[in-house]
């Protein structure tokens, strides 16, 4: 989904290039004693032992399950760097929660380094250091195997060497290296044993047929079925998810590439995202879970009929999903229910907008079946910062919650995988105005209008503010 680009903010996809203080004396410390001389080759900063446990891993469930819940995913600036006080504040909210987040890490982007830059040597160090963030929140760990060192894909091999233009980190590995990319997943799965759930690439990035204008979901599915089978050779107990495609949509009058089946006022899915995912699904060697990615707009940015009801795609989407892949636990690793800007910034909504439609963009996943969907938190150093989920921890008073965490780790909290929902009465003259989600316990209520509504849902009336979500207990 190039619209979402690689990180938050307009330049996403650069990494971050500071450490915090300690962090950066440590680093040094462990590079003195560890890491090899540059002899000319660029492998400066680089260790052969890139499979060698790191830290204290977190023990993981005897039995893991492949659906872990609501959760987010760290982008280019997260928690793991800043004001020492403020990274710990942030800690001390994520591990304090009922009911902890999972979070989800790429191995190369999204804030971490190139892990290979030399055939065999490797650089976990920005890595470790957002592993370690994720244990000390009690976070359940999530990593997604993209993307792939430059000398995979034709580029130069060489610690300093690393092209982060967008356009380079898009590119897929070349065929010829495709089981060097599922060594390097090996690699991964080897350094942080308490990961029991991988992701297999993200959003088939540079895996286009330019000559037949679809996906070259032959490709995709070869890299795949590699990186399975070795993760499996590492550990049986490891989950392994895809095929993480963009289940793009377009105008429900567009007839080109449009699907005739999957379709709603939201608008018709493109039939070719359907048939990459129909061949994927078919010659998979295995699955433990499924991923997809998505927004609730169109590819022309069309919020259809509204923004609140366009997250009506999220259902029918899971749905479609679901009656394709039987049993197996459906993740959204993204999923976006607000267009961004030509910068890719979400920002012309008040943050109780936001947390609205995001509520009812997590409801309606719910309702299609997925039990799994990650938040891709756009998280920035300034003091403003729409939708992200804390105040940034590079300010001194940083690492609080804002509006958003507070949602979605309620969501978390009330609606886990295996959650079995229930029907509510819901009066019928609010039944255009209000998104409804409930189990036994609790009803999730979500006010679509911004004005005040008095509203009469699961038997009780009550007054809603404007774009108020509201937590009843039953």
């Amino acid at each position: 989904m190039g619209r979402h680009g690689w990180n938050s903010g307009a330049l996403r996809w650069r990494l971050t290039a500071l450490l915090g203080v300690g962090v950066a004396a440590l680093a040094l410390i462990l590079t003195v004693i560890t890491t090899l001389p540059d002899d000319g080759s660029g492998t400066k900063g680089t260790t052969r032992d890139g499979d060698k446990v790191h830290g204290t891993p977190a023990v993981p469930p005897d039995q893991a399950k492949p659906d872990v819940g609501w959760g987010f995913t760290h982008t280019q600036y997260s928690a793991d760097e800043g004001e020492t006080a403020s990274v710990e504040r942030a800690e001390e909210l994520l591990a304090g929660k009922p009911s902890p987040l999972p979070q989800i890490q790429h191995i190369m982007g999204w804030g971490a380094g190139n892990p290979e830059p030399v055939k065999g040597r490797y650089d976990f160090s920005e890595m470790d250091r957002r592993m370690d963030f994720i244990r000390a929140t009690d976070g359940t760990p999530v990593v997604t195997l993209c993307c792939s060192p430059d000398w995979m894909k034709g580029g130069e091999s060489g610690a300093d060497k690393t092209n982060w233009s967008q356009a380079a980190l898009e590119t897929a590995p070349d065929r010829a290296h495709y089981k060097d990319f599922a060594k390097l997943a090996a690699t991964v799965a080897k350094r942080y044993p308490d990961v029991r759930h991988f992701i297999v690439w993200n959003e088939f990035k540079g895996f286009w047929n330019n000559e037949q204008a679809r996906w070259d979901y032959e490709g995709y599915t070869e890299l795949y079925n590699l990186v399975y089978k070795e993760l499996k050779k590492v550990n049986k107990d490891i989950m392994v998810g895809g095929p993480y495609l963009v289940m793009d949509s377009v105008d429900p009058r567009q007839t080109e590439n449009a699907s005739t089946k999957v379709k709603g006022a939201w608008g018709r899915m493109d039939q070719r995202v359907l048939d990459a995912f129909d061949y994927w699904n078919k010659n998979k060697t295995g699955a433990d879970f499924v991923v997809v990615d998505g927004s609730s707009y169109t590819t022309d940015d069309e919020m259809l009929p509204d923004e609140f009801k366009a997250t009506q795609k999220l259902t029918a989407v899971s749905k479609w999903v679901r009656e394709r892949t039987g049993d197996l636990p459906l993740w959204w690793a993204e999923y976006y229910v607000e267009p961004g800007d030509s910068n890719d910034d979400r920002d012309d909504w008040s943050e109780a907008h936001r947390v609205a439609v995001q509520a009812t963009g997590l409801t309606a996943m719910a309702r299609g079946g997925a039990s799994s969907g990650f938040y891709w938190n756009p998280q920035n150093k300034g003091a403003s910062c729409a939708g992200c989920l804390w105040r940034s921890t590079r300010l001194g008073d940083g690492g609080t919650e804002l509006p958003m965490l507070k949602m979605l780790a309620r969501f978390n909290d009330a609606f886990p995988p295996g959650t079995e929902y229930e029907k509510v009465s819901v009066a019928a003259d609010d039944v255009p105005n209000v998104a409804v989600l409930a189990d036994d316990k609790t009803v999730l209520v979500v006010n679509n209008l911004d004005r005040t509504i008095s509203a009469k849902v699961d038997g009780e009336r009550f007054e809603m503010k404007g774009y108020e979500v509201k937590w009843l207990k039953r």
